[in-house]
Formats: C-alpha cells, structure tokens, sequence
C-alpha cells in the first residue's frame, strides 16, 4: 500500500478514534454524568447488551430509508432529465421543486400519517421527500453543462434532439449524479428517523425517543452511532459506484493531496 492509500485509510480512522478517546476523557475528567453524555465505552456497553433490539430497528430504518432512496433516484433522475431538456418543463416546474422543497418535511409527516396510518410507508415517503431534489437540480446542471457549440455540431451531423441527450447528455451529467446520491443518501436516513420518531413503532428514531422517555441517553447516543455508521457505509458504497462509472471524470485528481 503506497503512501496515498495509506492516508486515504488510516486518516479516517486515527480521527474517529482520537475523538472517541478525547471524549471518554473529557467526560473522565469533568466528571459529567451519564444522563448528561454518557462515556464512549458506555455507548459501546449498550450496543453489546441491548444488540437485538437495536439490530431490529436499525433493520427496518435501513429498509425504509433504501426504498424511499431508490425512489427518489428513479424521480429525481427523471425529474432532472425533464428538466434540463426543455427550458418550458424548466420554467414551470423549477418554482414548484423549490417551494416543495421549502416545506419542512416534519411538518409533512402529521399530513402522512392521516393519509396512510402510522409504520414504513411514512418514512419511506419522508425519506423519498427530502433526497429527490437533490438528484433532480443535479442531473439538470449536468445537461446544461454541454456546450451549444456541440449541440449545433451535433445537429449538423443529423442527430436528433433525443439522441444528443441520450448519447452526450446522461452521460455528461453522470458525476453531477453521482455527486447528488453522496448527499441525498444521507438526507435520507435523515428523513427517515424523522418521520420514525412521530409516526412509526418502529425503527432508530422510535428507539431513540422510547429511550429518551426513560432518559436511557446511552440507548439514545446508541441509535445515533448506529445511524452515523449507517449512514458512512452507504455514503462509501455510493463512492465506490462513482468511481466505477465515472472514473473517467476525477482521472485528472489522481495522486492529488
């Protein structure tokens, strides 16, 4: 493993693990109290003793989260298709996607629940809500990105209006895309354990707040570790699916520090 690798990999990992130790001796020290901020270790405790009912709602927060992301891929990527290829799809349905998106979905979840009752459906539509847009306003830049010299080029060799799209537009806004899934996914489990801690009887964000009843805060700190690690893990996958299909765009960044 050369030098740059070696940064890559262990540089992630010596923080967290410097921010753990950091935060076990400040609690040490100032002698802060569990019910306040639990240790690290104590955190650590819970998962190991509490690990079926932790695994089980982090189970369902995964599912909910993944259906209402792929989604909001499949829309998004349609949305912005649409969008960055006809400027009167643009200019009318733009304001909307913005007021939409202005709307706090946790005032959108009471909505939800009188529409389809309490469980997966409300998170999955949460989830979906907040991770859309994200993927839509990308996809469309990346279209608006092909040079009008190109287009009238392209036009000048005989190809058609859908051919340029599919042939130099999808492909040109794939890092766009790409870039947007890093955010969306996160936004996701965002939207999830938000509509979790109103509307479901399941999932980290029910946990969280059964625990918080109770004032069990390191079953609280728990279930946000376990959405952090959730949420780093599918952030990486996206990662490796970017450098799959679009190497070709970060070629130029390779050996960069």
């Amino acid at each position: 493993m050369n030098k740059d690798k070696m940064i890559v990999y262990v540089t992630p990992i010596a923080t967290v693990v410097g921010l753990f130790v950091f935060w076990e001796i400040a609690c040490i020290a100032f002698k802060i109290p569990v019910f306040i901020l639990p240790r690290p270790s104590i955190i650590f405790d819970t998962l190991v003793l509490r690990w079926g009912p932790i695994w089980h709602n982090a189970a369902f927060t995964l599912t909910t989260t993944m259906i209402g992301f792929g989604i909001a891929v499949v829309v998004g990527m349609a949305i912005g298709l649409l969008i960055g290829a006809s400027r009167v799809v643009y200019a009318g349905l733009y304001p909307v996607l913005i007021g939409f998106n202005s709307v706090p979905k946790v005032a959108v979840v009471p909505v939800l629940v009188i529409w389809f009752g309490i469980g997966a459906v409300p998170a999955i539509l949460t989830a979906f809500m907040i991770a859309f847009l994200p993927i839509a306003v990308n996809v469309a830049t990346g279209l608006a990105t092909i040079e009008p010299e190109m287009r009238d080029v392209l036009r000048s060799l005989g190809a058609r209006k859908m051919q340029i799209l599919w042939k130099v537009g999808i492909p040109r806004s794939l890092p766009y895309f790409f870039a947007s899934l890093k955010v969306s996914i996160t936004l996701a489990f965002v939207g999830s354990v938000v509509a979790e801690t109103v509307a479901s009887n399941e999932g980290i964000g029910y946990l969280m707040i059964a625990a918080s009843s109770r004032f069990d805060v390191p079953l609280v700190f728990a279930g946000l570790l376990v959405i952090a690690v959730m949420g780093v893990v599918m952030y990486a996958v996206t990662v490796l699916l970017e450098q799959h299909f679009t190497g070709w765009a970060t070629r130029g960044q390779e050996g960069t520090t």
